[in-house]
This record gives structure tokens, sequence and C-alpha cells, in this order.
């Protein structure tokens, strides 16, 4: 429904609603998307809530995953998705943007944006997609300060720790840490870039009764898995952070190329959305209903023929 329309508001704040969807016995699915017509697909879908990619960000303005873009770039981001869709949304926090301060700043700022809840991870900048190579760790007692930083600054948003260290400190490392951002105040842990199943299963025994995230990203570390295999190893939640924009890349760029080889875009027209699926998604006539001085749009059907 509208945005505008203030009885479809949720009254419950977005973090509390997350908390209990973890409530639920099944694993919280979230697929990635970040800008308001991918939540509204994504919610057309049935998905309950939702997941804000720092790589997918950035990688639509045009930059790389490594730490560049700012709360305030994420914000505008979460504002759209949170307004469009009116669903939870988790949302990558990358470092926190500097040090406790900035930290507790950015939970601020995304909890009035519509945030539901944040990860943060233990990476120093210029930080890394947690699938790459050579990450370069904080230390331990300072990622849980900036833990504790984001516990205290919050209100209901919901704080997931995220560790990079399987890859260079082991399990044992990880599991460590993961201890460490609990007792912080983390209300969740994200072990990145794990690479087998054994890895995730004993991951999961070492942390009994804490809430888990399981990462399902493509060309990564991980093996593929389903959301019921994460569930069987022992995973409250998971997310699919870039898929839909690996997807909607790929069709733009095929878009491109077609127009570049036939002069215009009638090869494509069977892979586009059409006008009527357009507004639908949008509730181009739901909004047109709320203003009386709007004359009902008729929408074009097919395309005319030269």
């Amino acid at each position: 429904m509208p945005y505008v329309i203030a009885d479809d508001i949720p009254d419950e704040p977005a973090g509390i609603r997350f908390r209990k969807l973890l409530d639920r016995p099944e694993i919280l699915q979230m697929p990635g998307a970040h800008l308001g017509i991918a939540a509204l697909l994504a919610k057309k879908q049935g998905f309950p809530a939702l997941y804000m990619s720092g790589a997918a960000m950035s990688a639509t303005m045009g930059l790389p995953d490594l730490g560049m873009i700012t709360v305030d770039d994420v914000a505008w981001h979460i504002r759209q998705v949170a307004r469009a869709s009116a669903l939870p949304v988790l949302v990558d926090g990358d470092t926190g943007y500097g040090e406790a301060l900035n930290v507790m700043h950015m939970v601020r700022t995304f909890e009035e944006a519509g945030a539901a809840a944040v990860h943060l991870e233990d990476q120093l900048l210029p930080k890394k997609c947690g699938h790459l190579n050579d990450k370069k760790l904080a230390a331990a007692e300072d990622m849980a300060a900036k833990v504790a930083a984001a516990r205290k600054a919050r209100k209901h948003l919901y704080i997931i720790a995220r560790t990079d260290a399987a890859a260079s400190e082991s399990i044992d490392g990880a599991v460590a840490r993961a201890k460490l951002y609990l007792e912080a105040g983390a209300d969740a842990i994200f072990p990145e870039a794990l690479t087998t199943k054994e890895m995730f299963v004993e991951f999961a025994k070492r942390m009994p009764g804490v809430k888990l995230l399981a990462n399902m990203t493509e060309f990564g570390r991980t093996p593929f898995f389903t959301a019921a295999e994460f569930q069987a190893m022992g995973y409250a939640m998971v997310i699919w952070p870039v898929s839909h924009l690996r997807v909607a890349a790929r069709g733009m760029e095929e878009l491109y190329a077609a127009i570049t080889r036939d002069g215009g875009t009638q090869k494509m027209v069977d892979r586009m959305q059409t006008r009527a699926q357009l507004y639908e998604t949008i509730h181009y006539q739901e909004y047109e209903a709320l203003d009386a001085t709007l004359i009902r749009t008729i929408v074009p059907e097919g395309m005319p023929q030269s």
C-alpha cells in the first residue's frame, strides 16, 4: 500500500519486528534489496525481511566495495527500501565508518532512517568483501569496543557482529572473537566466508543458543547451500546479498549490447517488465487514486506496430 497513508505504517519499531521474525522456528530468509523497486519485488514474493549489501550499494554508485561509501549514502538507500516495503531491513554497516563515536552516529542514523538491524565487521579500512584474500583484521578488543558503542547507541536496532577471522585465525580464532563480541553486547554473530559444511557445523556447535547469520553469496568461498541446509547446520538467518544486482547488471549489459547491435530495443521487449507490470509493482494507480485532481491513467497494452 502507499507509504503516504499513515494507517499502513507499522506501529512497532522495525527492530522489534525483526526480533519477532527470529523467534519463529524457521530460518529467516533475506534476499538483497537495496533499491525501492527491488524491495517491492521481493515483498511480492513473500519475503518477510530484506538485506542491504554495502557491496551492492557501492556497485550501484559505480564504486568498489572498499569502504568508500558514507553513512549518508547508506541512509538514503535505507529510507527508500524501508519506505517502499515497510519490511524489517538488515543493513551492512561495514566497519562502522570509524571508531566508537562514528559507530554510535551510524546506529542512530540507520535506526532513524528505518533500519531494523545492522552488522558490523572486524576488518580495518580499506576493508574488502569477506570472500576476498588478505583481509586486515582489527584487534578483537577494538571491535568489541565498537559493538559496545553500538549497543549503547541503539534503541531497538538489532546488532550482529561479523567476524572475518576464520580465513586467518581459523575457527578457533573466529569463535574466540565471536564470544568476546557477544560479551560486548552483540545480539547475534555472522561468521563470514566459511568454506565447507564442516566449518559451518563446527562454528554453530561451538556457539550454542546464539543466533547465527549465514551468507550465501555467489562466486565466493562458500559452496552453494539452501536455506533449509543452513537451518539444519544451526543458522537462524541467511542472506543472498548481491544476487539481485548481479542479475540486473547482466540484464542491463545485454540490453545495451542489443541496442548497439540491433539499433534499438525491439529484440529485448520479451525480457522486459511491461508498463502495466511496473505500475502494478509500484502501486501507481493506488497513489493516483489518492489525488482527485489526477485523471485515472489508461495503461497502453502491448507495442504499437510500425
